[in-house]
Parts: C-alpha cells; structure tokens; sequence
C-alpha cells in the first residue's frame, strides 16, 4: 500500500491555516514534538510515524483520529462524527486487505532472507 506523505502534508498545513493556529499550539495539543509537526506538515523527513502520531495530530486538528491515516492511505477519511458508529463491510475488508498485504510483505521478507542464508551455507558441510 502507498503511502502519500504529501497528501498528509497538505491536509495539515491546510487545516493549520484553516484553524488560525501555529504549529507550537499544534504540538502542545497533540503533545507530539514541534519538529515532528514542522517534519509532517513541510514533509521534509519520510520515515514511518506511529499510528498514535497521526491520530493525535487528527485529534489536534479537530478531526476523527483517524483523519491523517486515511489520508496517509489515500481513502477518504472519516466524519469527525463517525467515531462511535461501527465500521462498514468496506472499511472491514479494507482494512483485513491491508493487514493481509503487510503479512504478505513480511514473508515475502523472510523468504527472501532465508534463502540468502540458505546460499550462503549451500557450499559448507555441517558438523555431525
């Protein structure tokens, strides 16, 4: 699954200005630091960012906490009053697609390494 930092970028800076709110204010709210909201909001560093970053920085912005993620997925986020409906059919099997993508990504992973080390060994002998 692609990740658009950019998108995240934009919505942040928009809602930033839409609010009339610095990013120190930001920060305080969402108790993340105010690099990571500057990092975020000009997109200067990609690097993976806890669940729990984006939905504090959601819950900052005045947005259902999981806002940013979705935009980070590229799918529409949200209602800020969606939070105590459950989720739909979709969202269910979006979400265990996601989940069956990242486990296909991790064995994919491991396959890959356990067949360099099986390489690695297939010229030596083992002690019996």
């Amino acid at each position: 699954m692609a990740e658009d930092w950019a998108a995240v970028a934009r919505a942040i800076d928009d809602r930033i200005h839409e609010l009339g709110i610095k990013q120190r204010e930001v920060a305080e709210r969402s108790q993340v630091s105010q690099a990571i909201v500057r990092e975020l909001q000009y997109d200067t560093t990609r690097r993976k960012r806890s669940a729990r970053t984006l939905e504090a920085l959601s819950v900052a912005l005045e947005w259902h906490p999981q806002h940013l993620a979705a935009v980070l997925a590229a799918t529409r986020p949200p209602d800020i009053n969606d939070a105590g409906r459950p989720p739909t059919v979709d969202e269910r099997l979006a979400a265990i697609e996601d989940g069956l993508t990242a486990i296909t990504e991790r064995l994919n992973t491991m396959d890959d390494r356990l067949a360099q080390a099986l390489g690695e060994t297939s010229g030596r002998e083992f002690p019996r």
